[in-house]
C-alpha cells in the first residue's frame, strides 16, 4: 500500500508541475472561469431591464402622462419612440426596435371618471419567447399599481368583472429570494457550470496528450497499475478544481452578493465528489480519442447536452417528460440541485439525500469506466 502511495504520489507531482509550468493551462484554469463567471452571470438572466417600448397616447391628458412617467420610472422600460400614430408603433415593433407598445385611447381620463374603467393596449413582440411574458407581466403589474393609486380601476383589454362577485385576496410572499434577484439563482448553477467545463475539458486532454507525445508507452512499461495511473492523472486536476470553485464563490460573493445560507463544507464536500464524477467523464473520453482536438470536439458535444438538461437556463419541469427522464442521467443537474439548495435555501444533508446519492453511483461507475477503457485501450 505505501509502494502504491508513492508511486501515485509522484505521477500526481509530475501532473502538477507540467500544469503550472504551462501559463496556457494557469490562464484556463484561473481566468477564465473568473471572467466567465463575470460575464454569463450579467447576461445569462430574465431580468427585463430598460426594455424598449413605444407609447401611443391619444389621450394626451394629465393622467394618461402620468401612466407614461409611471412606465418610465420603473427601470423596467424605456421609451424610444411616441406618437398618435397606431402604424407607427406597430411597424417599430415589427422591425424591432421595441419589444413593447403602450396604447392609451382617447378619452382615457373621461372613462375613468364616467365608469371608473378605462382600456390600456399593450402589444407585446411575442417573438421572444419566455422574455415577451415578463415584459408582460411586468408591464400588467405596473397599471395594476397605477391604477390602484387613482382609486378607479384601470384595466386591460379584457371584460371588467361583475360588480358585486365574490373576490378572492392573495398575498404572495417570496421564499428563499425575497429580493426576487434573478442572479442569487443562477450564479450558484452557473458555477457549477464553470467547474464543470474546466475540469471535463482538462481531464479530457489529459491522456489524448501523452498519446500525442509518445510518453504513454513509456508509462505503460513501468509498474504503475492502472488504477494508480488513473488516480494519478484525476488527483492533481481535482484539487485545482476544487480551487477554481473557490475562487467562483468568492467572485459570486463580492461581486453579486450570492446568498450562502447553508453550510460551506457540505458544499465542498458535495463538490469533491462530483469532481470525481466530472473528471472520470473528461478521462473517459481521453481514452477513445487520439488527439487532445478530438477530445475537445467530444467533449464540447456532451457539455452542451448537459448544460441544456441541467435546468441551469430552463426549468426541468417545462421540459417534456421524456426529457425530464433522461435528464436524471445528468450529473450537471443533480449538483445544480445541490448547490442552489445549500447556497440559497440553507439545506442541510438531509435535504440532498436523493441528489447526493445519485452522484454517488455516477462516481463509481464513471471512476471504474475508465480505469476498464484506459485498460483496454493500452494493453
Amino acid at each position: 500500500m505505501h509502494i502504491a502511495l508513492r508511486r501515485v504520489g509522484f505521477l500526481a507531482w509530475a501532473e502538477a508541475l507540467h500544469v503550472v509550468r504551462d501559463r496556457a493551462s494557469l490562464v484556463q484554469i484561473i481566468m477564465m472561469p473568473i471572467v466567465q463567471l463575470l460575464v454569463l452571470s450579467n447576461a445569462a438572466t430574465f431580468a427585463i431591464r430598460s426594455t424598449p417600448a413605444y407609447v401611443v397616447d391619444l389621450d394626451r391628458t394629465e393622467v394618461s402622462r402620468g401612466l407614461v412617467n409611471r412606465f418610465a420610472a420603473s427601470g423596467h422600460f424605456r421609451f424610444d419612440g411616441s406618437s398618435a400614430s397606431q402604424e407607427l408603433a406597430n411597424q417599430a415593433l415589427l422591425d424591432g426596435r421595441v419589444t413593447l407598445v403602450v396604447t392609451i385611447p382617447a378619452d382615457f381620463e373621461k372613462s375613468l371618471v364616467r365608469g371608473g374603467q378605462a382600456p390600456v393596449q399593450l402589444a407585446v413582440n411575442a417573438e421572444k419567447g419566455s422574455a415577451a411574458g415578463i415584459v408582460q407581466f411586468y408591464a400588467q403589474r405596473i397599471l395594476s399599481s397605477y391604477a390602484a393609486e387613482l382609486g378607479p380601476g384601470v384595466r386591460r383589454t379584457e371584460p371588467a368583472p361583475v360588480r358585486g362577485t365574490p373576490r378572492v385576496e392573495v398575498t404572495a410572499r417570496s421564499w428563499y429570494n425575497p429580493t426576487l434577484d434573478y442572479r442569487h439563482y443562477m450564479v450558484p448553477g452557473i458555477i457549477v457550470a464553470l467547474v464543470t467545463m474546466i475540469s471535463t475539458m482538462l481531464s479530457a486532454q489529459n491522456i489524448a496528450r501523452e498519446k500525442e507525445l509518445g510518453t504513454l508507452e513509456q508509462l505503460n512499461v513501468t509498474p504503475i497499475t492502472r488504477g494508480q495511473f488513473i488516480a494519478a492523472k484525476l488527483l492533481p486536476l481535482w484539487v485545482l478544481a476544487l480551487f477554481d470553485l473557490t475562487l467562483a464563490l468568492i467572485v459570486g460573493r463580492l461581486a453579486f452578493g450570492i446568498p450562502m445560507e447553508g453550510s460551506l463544507l457540505l458544499l465542498f464536500g458535495t463538490a469533491a465528489l462530483y469532481l470525481v464524477v466530472a473528471l472520470s467523464i473528461g478521462l473517459f473520453i481521453s481514452t477513445l480519442v487520439e488527439t487532445q482536438q478530438q477530445a475537445m470536439f467530444v467533449t464540447f458535444f456532451i457539455m452542451m447536452i448537459y448544460l441544456l438538461m441541467s435546468g441551469l437556463f430552463t426549468p426541468i419541469d417545462s421540459m417534456p417528460g421524456w426529457v425530464q427522464m433522461i435528464s436524471q442521467l445528468n450529473p450537471v443537474r443533480h449538483f445544480v440541485t445541490i448547490s442552489r439548495a445549500i447556497l440559497v435555501k440553507g439545506a442541510g444533508p438531509a435535504e440532498i439525500a436523493v441528489p447526493f446519492a445519485v452522484l454517488v453511483g455516477f462516481a463509481v461507475v464513471m471512476l471504474t469506466a475508465a480505469v476498464r477503457q484506459y485498460s483496454k485501450r493500452v494493453a
